[in-house]
Parts: structure tokens; C-alpha cells; sequence
């Protein structure tokens, strides 16, 4: 076995059972809808696409992310587990830099010059401080979202090549090993 063919392997361990998620209490609800083989398969559709909807949505200010990006995966025909664990690229610990970095990229964009902004958790902050931030915020966590998920795809769709490639050479050298011994 290859060495290059590890990581696929790794996930494929670390992604649950596509017949034991069908199965499952609530997921079985939804019946035939998650029976695509790509919405379970690692290949070269399913993958960069998972990794672009994934960052696609982790970049973005909204609830329900892994929600989000599994009925995209549904929606796309993607591998929905890694679509959800790419969600987690922002989590808790990189969620105020992204945001911050958002908020500063929206404002050069819009040729604003970005606020000194104390964050507190009110309702007056929000209804006052967050009035006055909300587009280049907004402007600059689409602009995140869109670089990052079309960064992603091109590549995961390159080191999928790569990976390819890398592959054939080696069995091109072990055949030519083999035929000379």
C-alpha cells in the first residue's frame, strides 16, 4: 500500500459508518435522501466540494452551522461528514479573530475607516455599537466565506491530483523494479 493513500484512509476511519448513520434514530427519518453514495464516499467530486461548503459556511455569522452545511452536502451531492467537520475550522477559539479580521477586510473594501469597537453581550450594544458595524461585518464575513471556500476546493482538487500523479509514478517504478529483478 502506498504511503500517499494515508490520509484517505484516516478520514474514512474517523468518519462514522455510512450504514450505521442511515440507520440511526433521526437520520432514518429522512429516508432515501441520504443514500447517495457521495453524500458517504470520499472521491474527487465529493471531497473538494465538502471542503468548499464547509468553509463556505464556517465563515459566516449565522446559528445552526453543521445544520447548514449537512443540507448543503444533501443539496450538492457532497460528502456531508466532512462538509460538518470543516465547519469547525471556526469554533470558539478562532471565531473573535475571524470576526475581527472580517470586520476590518469589509471596511477596506468599502473605503470606510474601520471603528475601535468594545464588543459587550447587551442588547444596547447590539441595537447601538453593532448598528454601525453590521455592513462592513457582514461584507467582509462574505468575502472570508467566498475566498476561503473557493481556496479550499481549488486545493483539495490539486492535491487530489497531485495525490493521483504521485501514485501512478510509483506503480510505474515498482513495475519497472519488478520487471528488471
Amino acid at each position: 500500500m502506498f504511503a500517499s493513500s494515508m490520509p484517505k484512509k484516516l478520514l474514512k476511519r474517523l468518519i462514522p459508518d455510512q450504514t450505521r448513520l442511515r440507520n440511526h434514530q433521526v437520520l432514518s427519518r429522512f429516508g432515501t435522501l441520504l443514500h447517495h453514495p457521495n453524500l458517504w464516499h470520499m472521491n474527487r467530486h465529493s471531497v473538494p466540494g465538502s471542503i468548499a461548503i464547509g468553509l463556505f459556511i464556517a465563515f459566516l455569522p449565522l446559528p445552526f452551522h453543521m445544520l447548514l452545511a449537512a443540507a448543503l452536502a444533501v443539496m450538492l451531492r457532497v460528502n456531508i461528514p466532512l462538509a460538518v467537520a470543516t465547519v469547525w475550522i471556526n469554533n470558539p477559539v478562532t471565531i473573535a479573530p475571524v470576526f475581527y479580521f472580517a470586520y476590518h477586510a469589509g471596511a477596506w473594501i468599502m473605503q470606510i475607516a474601520p471603528h475601535d469597537v468594545p464588543f459587550e453581550m447587551t442588547f444596547n450594544w447590539l441595537t447601538t455599537t453593532f448598528a454601525r458595524i453590521w455592513q462592513p461585518f457582514l461584507i467582509g464575513c462574505l468575502l472570508l466565506s467566498l475566498v476561503s471556500a473557493i481556496l479550499g476546493y481549488l486545493l483539495v482538487r490539486a492535491l487530489w491530483v497531485w495525490q493521483i500523479r504521485r501514485s501512478w509514478q510509483q506503480r510505474r517504478q515498482l513495475r519497472r523494479v519488478k520487471s528488471r529483478g
